[in-house]
């Protein structure tokens, strides 16, 4: 797992058989196939993914994945939160691009993406990444076709003071008054608009960046027990049962892959 870029989590990983039980992201999980063949199930069919084919994954999309065949497989990843697509979307005039085809064969998006993650060990200049992301983020327009319909004005300031005071109030319970009041938003207009413009809920945007923390406090040595607390899970089992939910494995497996 390389260093996170501003929220944007990039990974390679190398495994032979099921590698992952069905799970899903309230990011775009964006990926290139480097060797063998993946396959993963994916809004009810089997997919595959040969060499060099880029996957594409939206957010809060069940999948899981393993490789194809007994050669094994290998694969990049990169993680990107749909807020980070934002301005090239609105730049067209579009909302979050939606791709139907979950493998595509794209050269030019697969050396952008690769380029996006980059050395696994380093961080990427913020003025690069930002210029990769809004080339991503046009090609990935590009393949979604024709533009969704509207669906009149887009809240982006209120559902980014959302996601900042979420953010901010990870480690305590939040309820819907709150988000009320921060955003002058009801809460049923905040999840329509939260779910057109990041593809999530808040509730699940909210256990999202828990784990987040989970992973980090996690990765960085802190007991199972210690990083639920502190990111806000009532307990462990309650921080196992979302992450392995989420991430298709357990947090103790995920400490001994960061080792």
């Amino acid at each position: 797992m390389a260093p996170e870029l501003a929220g944007i989590e990039r990974i390679e990983a190398r495994f032979h058989g099921k590698g992952f039980e069905p799970h899903r992201h309230d990011t775009y999980a964006l990926g290139v196939t480097m060797a063998g063949v993946q396959t993963f199930s994916y809004r009810g069919e089997a997919r595959f993914s040969p060499p060099g084919n880029v996957i594409v994954l939206h957010p809060d999309e069940m999948h899981d994945g393993g490789a194809a065949t007994e050669d094994g497989l290998t694969y990049r990843m990169i993680y990107i939160p749909p807020e980070r697509f934002l301005p090239a979307t609105a730049a067209r005039g579009r909302t979050l691009p939606f791709v139907a085809a979950p493998v595509i064969d794209d050269p030019k998006l697969a050396g952008l993406l690769l380029d996006a993650i980059g050395s696994m060990d380093a961080a990427i200049e913020p003025l690069k990444l930002d210029e990769l992301l809004g080339e991503i983020a046009g090609l990935l327009l590009d393949h979604a076709g024709a533009p969704q319909a509207k669906m009149g004005r887009l809240a982006h300031p209120e559902v980014r003071r959302a996601c900042d005071f979420l953010r901010e109030n990870l480690s305590r319970q939040v309820n819907s008054g709150e988000l009320e009041q921060v955003t002058g938003l009801d809460r049923f207009a905040l999840s329509r608009q939260f779910r057109q413009l990041l593809g999530t809920s808040p509730h699940r945007y909210l256990v999202m960046r828990r784990l987040e923390r989970a992973k980090t406090l996690i990765a960085a040595g802190e007991s199972i027990a210690e990083a639920a607390f502190a990111s806000g899970f009532a307990d462990q089992a309650h921080l196992n049962r979302h992450f392995k939910k989420a991430l298709g494995m357990t947090p103790g497996r995920f400490a001994a892959l960061a080792i």
